[in-house]
């Protein structure tokens, strides 16, 4: 939990989740005041829950039994969350940035007319921005048949190393190779 994720602009947007009948299950730790902010929140708020710590399976438990994860790091290089979100089904929700903005699909007009789309994406990384996107998040879950189609369409995303993989071992081999005499 730090402001690299985007944790501080979560607190402030979370109303305009929790105000449209949203509800956010948060498990991580990190920054001190972060995670008292997040724990007043849970308090105050049936509709928050936080958990302090880390723990993978349960992890891997929320993200397979969610709808919507959000992801609204400043900066990620790649990302695993995401990548997890997709597996699972669990719609990202990201910030336009770095490996986030490359692996998941916005449900723009245009990616959705094309029936490509996977999550979200918000830019600026703001807590406006975020609110925002969490209010298209909300109505696009209320449209059964295009969530639906975009939970299969994540699913269906090339999120495996396997690709990755060969790609790396015949660059090795070439490399191999090339110093061959």
């Amino acid at each position: 939990m730090t402001e690299q994720k985007g944790l501080d602009i979560l607190l402030q947007a979370l109303p305009a989740l929790l105000d449209r009948g949203g509800q956010l299950a948060l498990l991580g730790s990190g920054n001190p005041g972060l995670e008292e902010a997040f724990q007043r929140k849970a308090q105050k708020h049936p509709g928050v829950a936080v958990r302090i710590g880390y723990d993978e399976e349960f992890a891997h438990r929320l993200m397979a039994g969610g709808d919507a994860i959000l992801v609204p790091s400043r900066f990620e290089p790649c990302g695993l969350t995401q990548l997890y979100g997709l597996r699972y089904g669990t719609l990202p929700l990201v910030a336009l940035t770095g490996g986030l903005a490359d692996t998941v699909i916005n449900a723009s007009p245009a990616g959705l007319a094309a029936g490509c789309a996977t999550g979200l994406q918000f830019h600026p990384v703001t807590a406006q921005a975020l609110a925002q996107a969490m209010m298209r998040l909300i109505t696009l879950y209320q449209d059964k048949e295009t969530w639906t189609r975009m939970m299969t369409n994540a699913m269906a995303s090339p999120v495996s190393w396997t690709h990755s993989a060969a790609k790396y071992a015949a660059l090795y081999e070439d490399m191999v190779k090339a110093k061959t005499p």
